[in-house]
């Protein structure tokens, strides 16, 4: 974002994630030498810090970076001193992190309302308290002016929702006002790697997939009714049923006919488009050989009415879905699929 904000400025989203065990709010000291050291990192030309949140096990930070600054080297070094901060506190050995720092962009003022959004609700998710305005360790008090900022200065913040102290801080409360639900937050954990989405085949020991996941693959995940990727599998497939009126009783993983062969390449199809997970996974989900499950990908993709079924938004995909589960059509072929 730029224009009124400030022309070749991005906002970023930054997460740190913490291991087992290991407690970024581990005594009041630690608390407020990260919360001094996250301010002061953003108080030089070029770098404000818009929004922030400490929890027990996640930080969270939104800042607004000028276009000749590196936040990567921003989140090398806090990370670098928080890391010796809470191994101080902590007489413990091993990582602090769960991961490297999660650092991406917020493309839009929408965007950004959203991300505030979560943040001002993510104690209460993590039962830390019952309340979005009554979290101690966050800049949302102090951006509703409840608390005094203490070196945060929240006028930026507020400069995205109104022109006056008082028309932002009813516009906050109104960003705020309803809890994300339990998909929302499903979604943004995905999209974050505070959850990560799991590949589990049949008897093999599951397994956690640690690439990036955009919004897309994360709503299908999250559609599927779980963090696993087979059952966002189990949803394109009772979906693509539906869509090329196979009927109830026709199963993709047993069947070798001419028409389940082409249902499994739609599914795989629309999990590579979707960038749910790669064609050799759907090869493992279906027991098929990846060279002949990709041999009719490309034959799918070649012919016109599958190309229509392909180019069906997921939008649409999700909620059609969710409209075949409600109403029963697709259960009588799902139970014999699940492993």
């Amino acid at each position: 974002m730029n224009g009124a904000h400030g022309a070749d400025a991005t906002i970023w989203s930054l997460s740190w994630q913490s291991i087992i065990g290991r407690d970024f709010l581990a005594s009041r000291d630690l608390i407020e030498k990260i919360r001094e050291r996250l301010i002061r990192a953003h108080q030089s030309p070029g770098k404000v810090l818009l929004y922030f949140v400490l929890l027990p096990s996640e930080i969270h930070a939104i800042a607004r970076i000028e276009g000749g600054e590196s936040v990567a080297s921003i989140s090398r070094s806090f990370s670098h001193v928080l890391s010796r901060w809470v191994r101080e506190a902590q007489a413990m050995r091993g990582p602090v992190f769960a991961g490297p720092c999660h650092i991406e962009p917020i493309k839009s003022e929408v965007a950004l309302r959203s991300e505030i959004r979560m943040l001002a609700w993510r104690p209460v998710r993590r039962t830390l308290c019952k309340t979005a305005t009554h979290y101690p360790h966050a800049a949302l008090r102090v951006a509703l002016g409840s608390k005094p900022g203490e070196g945060f200065d929240a006028g930026p913040l507020r400069a995205f929702f109104g022109d006056s102290k008082a028309e932002a801080r009813a516009a906050i409360r109104r960003c705020i006002r309803t809890a994300p639900t339990d998909d929302e937050w499903r979604v943004w954990e995905l999209m974050r790697g505070l959850e990560l989405p799991v590949e589990h085949v049949g008897s093999q020991p599951a397994k956690v997939m640690t690439k990036p996941i955009d919004a897309v693959a994360a709503s299908l995940i999250v559609a599927g009714g779980s963090y696993r990727i087979d059952d966002a599998l189990r949803l394109l497939e009772e979906w693509v049923i539906a869509k090329t009126h196979l009927g109830n009783s026709i199963d993709l993983h047993n069947s070798s006919s001419m028409l389940t062969a082409r249902g499994r390449a739609l599914v795989a199809c629309l999990a590579v488009n979707h960038k749910l997970c790669s064609a050799a996974a759907v090869a493992r989900h279906f027991d098929r050989a990846k060279g002949t499950l990709s041999e009719q990908m490309k034959a799918c993709r070649s012919r016109p009415e599958d190309r229509l079924i392909l180019a069906t938004p997921l939008s649409r995909i999700i909620e059609e879905s969710a409209a075949l589960r409600t109403s029963g059509g697709s259960q009588r072929h799902c139970a014999c699929k699940r492993r």
